[in-house]
This record gives structure tokens, sequence and C-alpha cells, in this order.
């Protein structure tokens, strides 16, 4: 028994002994290079992800509360409304505690808001305000290239 315990204790510490020295590659004289292209990848992805950064940085400015309700599939039916009366205008769902409220728009001006606050108030009777909020304001940069 001795002698069995003895022959696996060593076949495991040489196999230990086997895996650290493949391990190390420069004793191996395996040398890796990097790839030149991959540094011009990794530039090309932060500029892109700065742009995006930029781009959704909020500011303030107001939305259109339409609905506060604590009913969910109330909730989503004016969302799917106001998504096909206003595919230009952005919904937000939000959820507090127990209620959801519908948010519309993105709007810089509060005149801007209460024009069309106006027009909204006919479709949902229960209230609808303009409420100060962090808005996304799309790049002028990014307007020209959606035209």
């Amino acid at each position: 028994m001795k002698k069995l315990t003895f022959l696996i204790g060593s076949l495991m510490i040489g196999f230990i002994g086997l895996a650290q020295v493949s391990a190390d590659t420069l004793k191996n004289g395996v040398v890796v290079m990097k790839d030149a292209r991959i540094n011009t990848l990794l530039k090309k992805q932060a500029d892109i992800n700065k742009k995006v950064i930029e781009s959704k940085k909020p500011t303030k400015g107001f939305r259109i509360q339409v609905l506060n309700t604590n009913d969910r599939n109330q909730a989503l039916t004016a969302k799917s409304k106001l998504l096909s009366l206003y595919p230009e205008h952005k919904v937000y769902l939000m959820y507090q505690a127990p209620y959801f409220k519908i948010r519309f728009g993105n709007f810089v001006d509060r005149n801007d808001a209460n024009k069309l606050k106006k027009e909204l108030s006919r479709m949902f009777p229960a209230g609808v305000f303009v409420i100060p909020s962090e808005i996304e304001v799309k790049q002028e940069k990014e307007k020209e290239d959606q035209k």
C-alpha cells in the first residue's frame, strides 16, 4: 500500500513539474508577436465609444408625463398608442413602486413641450404635465447624417 501511494505521489509531482515547464514560454523559446493591426482596431473602437458617450450626454430639458397609473396594461397600451401616433419622439415607461409612469419626448424648450401637451391632453384626460427632466439631445452632426 505504501509503495502504491509513493508511486502515485511521484507521478503527480512529475506531471506538476512538466506543467510548470511548459507554461513558461520564454524558457521554451516561444515568442508571442503582437499584430500591429490590434492597436489600430483598439483606437477605432475607443473613438466610437467616445462618440456614443458624447451623443448620449443628458442635458436639462423637459418631458411630458401623460400617464401615472398602477395598471401595467394601461401603461403599455398608452405607450404603444404614443409610439404609433408620434414615431419621431421617444416614449419612456418608468416604474416607481407602485406606479407606472409614461413620459414622452425630449424637449429643450418648455414652450415646445407645452404645444404638444395641449394635443396630448385630449387623448389622456386624466392629466398631462410638463416635467423638468434630464433629456437626450442628438448632436447636430448626427442629425445631418440621418438626412
